[in-house]
């Protein structure tokens, strides 16, 4: 795969995911567990992070301490801490960025499809629904933030790590 792709790929997924925890260390604990939902809307970004991260997804299972709550249409047995998303979001960070940068010409012509077969994608084209779909929460969460301490993390241009 071509190697300025794959920086400019990562430059930018990165730059989402470090937004995204950005949003989540600013929040208050006061807020985390509130009842808009703070905590478990940072939790549903990285868990789908985590999944659509994953080349196979057939049969994936978090991490522990996190379940399959998302795909059982049900909230968490509890909301996870704010320590325990971000750590769970610097591991899909580093599973992000191996993933572009170990990506060969056989994974990149490669597709990801979900169990049911109800989406299928290129592995690029995934990276970007992925990406999105970070973005579009990330952006709810600011508002959140914005909204209720009048205050909400920077823009970040790119990612601050290379490939």
């Amino acid at each position: 795969m071509d190697e300025s792709l794959k920086k400019i790929l990562w430059r930018q997924f990165g730059a989402s995911i470090d937004m995204l925890k950005n949003a989540i260390a600013l929040c208050p604990e006061s807020l985390w567990n509130s009842k808009q939902n703070f905590g478990y809307n940072a939790y549903h970004t990285v868990f789908f992070l985590d999944y659509y991260l994953t080349l196979n997804p057939v049969g994936f299972s978090p991490p522990k301490p996190f379940s399959l709550s998302e795909f059982e249409d049900r909230m968490p047995e509890r909301i996870y801490s704010k320590e325990e998303v971000l750590n769970y979001l610097s591991f899909c960070r580093q599973k992000c960025r191996d993933l572009i940068a170990t990506m060969t010409d056989e994974i990149y012509n490669s597709n990801w499809e979900n169990e049911s077969k109800t989406m299928r994608y290129n592995i690029v084209e995934i990276l970007l629904y992925n990406m999105r779909h970070v973005q579009h929460h990330t952006a709810q969460l600011n508002l959140f933030l914005r909204q209720n301490i009048d205050n909400a993390p920077e823009w970040v241009y790119e990612a601050d790590d290379n490939l």
